[in-house]
């Protein structure tokens, strides 16, 4: 046996696992402070599909105004899409890394986010876009004017020179590599040494400036692995607890080998539970051994913190996935939290917001549904609560998920006496259990000894 360094092994904060995510897009959350409008804006109105143009007036003090809300849900962790200066609603086509985006608010107003949320338990995580800049940026406005003798025309992957994209039949023959082959977001050169400098300074700046809890890697992907290298060391300096979070929709272990990222959205997990539950294109048995065989891909530790999700603003949201079904929405959202890892629901999904593919994904947040009887809202409670109670047994117990009938799957973790079980009704009939100590059951039927599980529903043991 070789000696195990402990500067060697595989380390993961300690906080993010029990951790509660809530994913927030900045424009179509709450508008708090109306000066700050764009011009132009829409009705704020869940009902309307917004277009990839559309502003409703979101801002940082609207999302101040909702933390007591948060809280009150179980909300742990806030992880917000960019934030930064831009000129389009989604903000990934950075104008300026050091500006809080004019029409979200100053920097005065990002600190008392992050110290009240603070104040109230929960981490914020911000969205790091190094792969690509805004068509907008002075670097990128430079190389426009100044061709060839710009000072930044290494700072890109520029292929011919003049980078102009008028009369360009084919958008894939453009000059110069950008983002998903879109004109205003030229794709940045992390390797050149200047470029380096600067995004690492910027992903500092916000650490030791406002005390941000994670960063989240935009297309972590398509970045050279010598930057993500540097990355962690330059931000684990200032704050060795930082949560580092990749953007990977693949199985991702070149960036999970511990001096890169901590974990990554934990996308094939997703679409397992929504192959399964809401789209019923997957056997049971099949499904099965995709979550037993996604559970041995990453170290211990890395399992733990990996960040499971079922949408986000670049899916559809699940409730469209599921044909408009809440309780096959509510059973996807009961397999999520009772897996390893640090699970996230994107905003409205307690509200049972609906929207299909991006942009219609990024429908205004429906506070009007908000009040004591909302179902949807009281059973994410109930789920978030369950998940914190048994965070200890599901991250560092026993596993096991079985089909005990053709298509009824039963879940259980145990861990130092503690046993948490949940039955899955993917069946077209009844299933009939004894009564236990029921933590949280959904279509079911209660009798005097007796469970009945109805198709499409589940019940939770703990």
């Amino acid at each position: 046996m070789p000696y195990l360094h402990e500067i060697d092994a595989c380390q993961v904060p300690d906080w993010v696992s029990d951790t509660v995510w809530y994913q927030i897009f900045p424009e179509r959350f709450a508008n708090g402070n109306a000066l700050l409008n764009p011009e132009g804006i829409l009705d704020w109105d869940s009902s309307i599909t917004p277009k990839s143009d559309d502003f409703f007036g979101d801002d940082l003090q609207g999302m101040i105004d909702h933390l007591d809300y948060l809280q009150d849900l179980g909300i742990t962790g806030l992880y917000l899409c960019p934030i930064f200066e831009s000129t389009s609603n989604h903000k990934y086509n950075t104008t300026d890394y050091f500006e809080i985006d004019r029409h979200f608010g100053d920097k005065e107003t990002f600190r008392e986010l992050v110290e009240q949320a603070h104040q109230r338990g929960m981490k914020i995580m911000l969205d790091a876009v190094f792969n690509h800049i805004g068509s907008q940026s002075p670097q990128w406005q430079d190389v426009v004017k100044n061709g060839e003798q710009s000072s930044y025309k290494d700072w890109f992957h520029i292929q011919q020179f003049p980078v102009t994209t008028e009369k360009l039949a084919n958008k894939r023959e453009l000059p110069y590599h950008a983002f998903g082959f879109e004109d205003y977001m030229p794709k940045l050169n992390t390797a050149n040494q200047e470029v380096k400098d600067y995004l690492l300074k910027v992903a500092t700046y916000w650490i030791e400036e406002f005390n941000i809890d994670a960063w989240r890697l935009d297309v972590a992907n398509e970045i050279d692995h010598q930057f993500w290298k540097d990355f962690r060391k330059a931000v684990l300096a200032k704050k060795p607890d930082l949560y580092i979070l990749g953007e990977v929709w693949h199985t991702a272990q070149p960036w999970l080998n511990g001096d890169e990222f901590h974990a990554v959205m934990n996308y094939p997990l997703s679409d397992s539970i929504k192959d399964y539950f809401l789209r019923g294109i997957k056997k049971t048995d099949q499904f099965i051994d995709e979550i037993n065989g996604q559970s041995m891909y990453y170290k211990q530790q890395i399992s733990e913190v990996m960040f499971n999700l079922l949408d986000s603003h670049d899916t559809e949201r699940i409730l469209c996935t599921a044909n408009e079904d809440v309780q096959l929405v509510k059973s996807a959202l009961a397999f999520l939290f009772l897996q390893k890892g640090t699970p996230c629901i994107y905003y409205g999904t307690e509200l049972a917001l609906t929207g299909g593919p991006d942009p219609d994904c990024r429908r205004c947040m429906p506070w009007e549904r908000v009040s004591s009887d909302n179902d949807m809202l009281n059973f994410m409670k109930k789920l978030i609560n369950i998940r914190k109670q048994a965070s200890a047994t599901i991250q560092h117990g026993k596993y096991d998920l079985q089909e005990i009938k053709p298509d009824l799957v039963a879940l259980e973790w145990k861990y130092e006496g503690q046993v948490l079980k949940a039955i899955f009704n993917q069946s077209t009939e009844d299933y009939i259990v004894e009564k236990e100590a029921v933590a949280l059951a959904s279509n079911c039927l209660e009798l005097e000894n007796q469970l009945v599980i109805s198709p499409k529903g589940f019940v939770i043991f703990h």
